[in-house]
């Protein structure tokens, strides 16, 4: 059951999602961590089987605008482009604008640790939510409540180089030309736990060639050869 406090909870974040469910008890089970259902006991459910039912969610979702919306772009584009729109980085960025983490049940360790702003939890409560929408009222009703926050991102990334792989790139001109691939160290990183930043550094035979920095290593990682692949100073 679900207590008269979490229900206007629940209410609050309705209304921010402008969707009111026949079913709450998705909506509920969507912001479960895992931590606060091993600490209430084996019959609280969490969000994990949601999360994988969301990821398909927003693919289908965002794959079947941009076919539409970009004729003339082939496969590898539009794949290139649609894991930027849904990366962690983006959809926690779009967690974080509906305040998603403050609905968040959470367990003590996680909530002590910053998990209502942690992108991993936020963005994989996102994709649950996603499901959540999708169970209540199905995949038409899931698009009309969400696709407009991935509007900006995907037109964004569909006119710039944003989409582009840059790490798979320098690896092949690397391999091509040198017979070697490249090696990324992470430099240093600053901020809490919750909200580091990285600096990377890529190395091409023992050499510095480019640096950047995200909220990730994954995205400083792609800085960096974005980086190397546009200085002066690369050997290509």
């Amino acid at each position: 059951m679900i207590s008269e406090k979490r229900l206007k909870e629940l209410n609050r974040f309705e209304k921010i999602l402008d969707y009111r469910f026949e079913n709450i008890q998705y909506l509920n089970k969507s912001l479960t961590h895992k931590s606060f259902a091993y600490e209430s006991g084996k019959q609280t459910k969490n969000n994990e089987r949601f999360e994988f039912l969301g990821d398909a969610v927003f693919d289908l979702m965002v794959s079947d605008y941009m076919v539409k919306k970009f004729p003339d772009y082939q496969e590898g584009v539009l794949s290139k482009i649609r894991s930027v729109v849904v990366s962690e980085g983006n959809l926690a960025h779009i967690a974080q604008s509906l305040n998603l983490g403050e609905f968040l049940l959470l367990g003590k360790g996680e909530e002590q640790s910053g998990g209502r702003a942690k992108p991993s939890i936020i963005a994989n409560a996102l994709e649950a939510v996603a499901a959540s929408i999708y169970l209540d009222a199905g995949f038409e009703k899931a698009r009309q409540v969400l696709l407009k926050y991935f509007l900006e991102g995907m037109d964004k990334a569909a006119t710039t180089n944003k989409y582009q792989d840059f790490k798979s790139e320098l690896q092949e001109r690397t391999q091509l030309e040198f017979n070697t691939v490249p090696q990324y160290v992470v430099a240093k990183d600053t901020g809490p736990d919750h909200d580091k930043t990285f600096e990377v550094n890529v190395f091409i035979n023992g050499a510095v060639f480019g640096s950047g920095t995200g909220k990730s290593k994954k995205e400083a990682e792609q800085q960096a050869a974005r980086s190397a692949l546009e200085s002066g100073a690369t050997p290509f």
